[in-house]
C-alpha cells in the first residue's frame, strides 16, 4: 500500500519549486509528491516537468486554468489521494515556511493513529521568524477569535502545513466544506473536531518566504472572520454538518 503523499498547490512559485520537490525526496520518508498548479504565467509548471524525469513515478503534476483558490485544489488532492489509496495525505506551501523536513514529526504522530496533525506556529514550542509583528498579531489573534466563536482545541487554527489520515478525508463529505481561500484551513480542522477525530498540534518554526511574492491580504483575513461566524451557525443548524 502506497503510504504518504504531499499535495502543494502553486501559482507563480518557479524561485522555489525546483528545490522544494528535491528536499521533499532527499527525506528518509517514502513520499510522492503532487503538484497543482493554477496556470502558472511564470512557467512553474514546465519547471515541475522537467523535475518528472528525474524522479519517475513520485512527482505528479495536475494543471488548472487561472487562480480557482487554494481550497479547491487541496480537495482535489485529496479526492486524488482517495482514489491512489495513499494512507497519509499532507498539505504544505512552496515557499519553505513550512520546513520540510517537519514533514517527518507529523508522520510519526500520525502513525500513532491521530487523524490530524498540524503544524502549528502557536502552541508551546512553536515560532514565528521574519514576520513584521502586525502580521504576527493579524494571525494570531484570528485564530484566538476562531477558538472563541467554535470552543475547538486547537491553537493554530489557520495552518496550512497539516497531515490528514485517509480515515478522515474517506469520512469527510467533500462537498459540505465550502470554503476556498483562507477559511479553509479553518474548516477543515473543524470538520475533523466536529466528526470526532483525534488531532494533535506539533511545534514548528514557521519562517516568511525569502523568494517570489506572498498571497496574503487583508482580503483573506477578512474572509476567515467573517465565514467562521457562517461556519458555526451550520454546525448548529445541521445535525450532520460535514459527515457522508
Amino acid at each position: 500500500m502506497k503510504d504518504s503523499l504531499v499535495i502543494i498547490p502553486t501559482y507563480n512559485e518557479k524561485e522555489n519549486i525546483s528545490r522544494m520537490v528535491k528536499e521533499v525526496f532527499s527525506l528518509s520518508l517514502d513520499v510522492h509528491l503532487l503538484i497543482i498548479d493554477d496556470g502558472s504565467p511564470d512557467g512553474t509548471a514546465s519547471i515541475v516537468k522537467d523535475l518528472q524525469t528525474q524522479f519517475p513515478n513520485r512527482l505528479f503534476l495536475v494543471e488548472r486554468t487561472g487562480k480557482s483558490g487554494l481550497g479547491t485544489a487541496y480537495i482535489l488532492g485529496f479526492k486524488w489521494a482517495l482514489e491512489k489509496n495513499y494512507q497519509f495525505i499532507f498539505e504544505m506551501d512552496c515557499d519553505f515556511s513550512h520546513p520540510p523536513k517537519d514533514l517527518l514529526l507529523l508522520h510519526e504522530e500520525a502513525l500513532k493513529g491521530t487523524a490530524v496533525v498540524i503544524g502549528s506556529r502557536y502552541c508551546r514550542g512553536g515560532k514565528v521568524k521574519n514576520w513584521p509583528l502586525g502580521r504576527i498579531l493579524m494571525s494570531y489573534f484570528a485564530s484566538v477569535y476562531v477558538r472563541i466563536i467554535t470552543w475547538m482545541p486547537v491553537t493554530d487554527t489557520t495552518a496550512g502545513f497539516v497531515c490528514y489520515r485517509k480515515e478522515f478525508l474517506e469520512k469527510l463529505d467533500f462537498n459540505k466544506i465550502t470554503f476556498i481561500g483562507y477559511a479553509f484551513q479553518i474548516e477543515m480542522k473543524f470538520a475533523a473536531w466536529r466528526l470526532g477525530f483525534k488531532m494533535k498540534e506539533i511545534p514548528i518554526t514557521f519562517s516568511d518566504r525569502v523568494e517570489g511574492a506572498s498571497k496574503m491580504s487583508k482580503g483573506i483575513f477578512k474572509e476567515a472572520i467573517l465565514g467562521v461566524l457562517k461556519m458555526k451557525w451550520k454546525s448548529l443548524s445541521q445535525k450532520n454538518a460535514y459527515g457522508k
